[in-house]
């Protein structure tokens, strides 16, 4: 799984650019580059001192190939732990290519993708969570997802997390000792101690667990599906959304037959709009499979936008509609659409009758919004915003990662089999093996407990360079 010597990697993206970032790591890196590297001073590159940047030429076969800018970084204080050197070179495709022959040629390895990161947390400069937290910041692609990433990369949760479990460790070795000692009937661990950890245990991982939902979309992006009948205003919606003609505007019924989508960002969240084809019973195939596929997007949604036509809609379709896609964790904005058709001033009579009837209607927002009146477009969004906050929990830790989710449920369990021991005064060997399980579980989190496939399936997806 891991190259074994010194690693080589283009850090900066594909093609040609202004600049290029080379990366070397392992203990010949520095050597392997000052061999051809023509500093401006006399003094070479081995003799540098660490986190210094010096400017030469890179000599490839007797003849100039390029002036570089090295960086210096010794170890073990960088980011492998290793020598790592850093090489900015001019981003032609040609001396791109030289650059990659000239240092193979010496004996560096070209790096598998997240093999640098992967040398790191082998070499204990990070754990697992920060180390796939640096996977999270390079993908985030809004302000809550790289606030997340951060966080998680600068130690999050799991520094509490190894401090309960070091405890839960205590624990364990007092109990194996009792075990040592079973003639004698002595106790070593206290029960009552023991009591108090777990229930600061299952209060930390609750929490986070129930950060899991805000921190999965934050990661992601919220998912908004717009559905409603044909000539709801769905596609005139999401234009006006994104503030530009994404999707085609007709009167005719059901000119949207497929899925439509694109994203917005706001305060800081991703939101991926979904556009979808008017939901009703129709003859025609093509548009079936487009109402097929709109109710699929809607299992898949984190929000569902329901428009609909005030002056063309009964209150049993809305409730229907409702009814037909009601799940636990779905949040519904029911939006009534094409307000400036309205002859009188102030709410239409059917928002009045969805606010009377707050027993069915009152876990959904409600909206009024014309798409030629930017105003109440703005007020959609920040209910958009406000409904998605409101799963938020309090705090900044945050869980994104479905391992680190799965691993605490497990953990949660096991400590819950733990206080029913307690209480059931189960003997200290059998209580022993619930503690092992909880120990365990919290540390794939972190990676103390960990194997050669879970690591080459997380690292595998990391950027070659990093």
């Amino acid at each position: 799984m891991l190259n074994q010597g010194t690693i080589i990697a283009k850090a900066t993206g594909a093609g040609s650019s202004a600049i290029s970032l080379f990366r070397l790591s392992g203990s010949d890196a520095i050597k392997m580059v000052s061999d051809c590297f023509q500093p401006k001073t006399e003094k070479k590159l081995t003799d540098q001192k660490s986190h210094t940047v010096h400017l030469g030429t890179l000599q490839y076969n007797g003849a100039a190939l390029d002036e570089v800018l090295v960086s210096v970084f010794k170890a073990p204080h960088s980011y492998t732990g290793e020598n790592v050197v850093e090489i900015s070179s001019h981003g032609s495709n040609f001396i791109q290519e030289e650059i990659l022959r000239l240092f193979i040629s010496k004996g560096a390895k070209p790096a598998k993708p997240g093999e640098f990161t992967l040398r790191a947390f082998l070499n204990k400069k990070m754990d697992l969570s920060q180390a796939e937290a640096v996977a999270d910041l390079i993908v985030s692609e809004s302000k809550a997802a790289h606030e997340v990433a951060m966080n998680q990369m600068r130690g999050g949760y799991t520094a509490e997390i190894a401090q309960l479990r070091q405890k839960l460790l205590d624990f364990a070795s007092l109990i194996t000792l009792e075990l040592d000692f079973a003639e004698e009937d002595v106790a070593f661990a206290d029960r009552t101690a023991l009591t108090d950890l777990l229930q600061a245990l299952k209060s930390k991982i609750k929490s986070l667990l129930d950060s899991f939902q805000y921190g999965s979309v934050i990661k992601k992006g919220v998912p908004v599906a717009i559905v409603g009948k044909p000539n709801a205003g769905k596609s005139s919606l999401l234009n006006a959304l994104l503030n530009e003609d994404r999707a085609i505007v007709s009167s005719i019924p059901g000119t949207t037959r497929d899925t439509i989508e694109d994203t917005l960002t706001l305060s800081g969240i991703e939101f991926r709009f979904i556009d979808t084809a008017g939901l009703r019973e129709t003859n025609d195939q093509i548009e079936a499979v487009g109402v097929a596929k709109a109710k699929e997007k809607v299992e898949l949604a984190k929000v569902m936008i329901y428009l609909f036509d005030t002056n063309d809609t009964p209150l049993s379709e809305i409730t229907n509609a409702i009814k037909e896609f009601k799940r636990e964790d779905l949040i519904v904005i029911l939006v009534e659409n094409k307000i400036d058709l309205i002859q009188k001033d102030g709410e239409s009579s059917l928002i009045k009758i969805l606010k009377d009837q707050s027993s069915q209607f009152s876990s959904n927002a409600l909206c009024s919004i014309s798409t030629f009146d930017p105003q109440s477009i703005e007020e959609l969004k920040k209910t958009l915003y406000n409904q998605i906050k409101k799963i938020a929990v309090q705090g900044d830790l945050v869980v994104s990662n479905a391992r680190h989710y799965e691993a605490l449920q497990n953990a949660l369990g096991a400590i819950i089999d733990i206080g029913e021991g307690l209480g059931n005064e189960l003997s200290g060997d059998l209580l022993s093996v619930h503690i092992n399980e909880a120990i365990r579980f919290l540390g794939e989190i972190s990676g103390e407990i960990s194997n050669h496939e879970l690591l080459g399936n997380i690292f595998s997806k990391f950027c070659i360079g990093k």
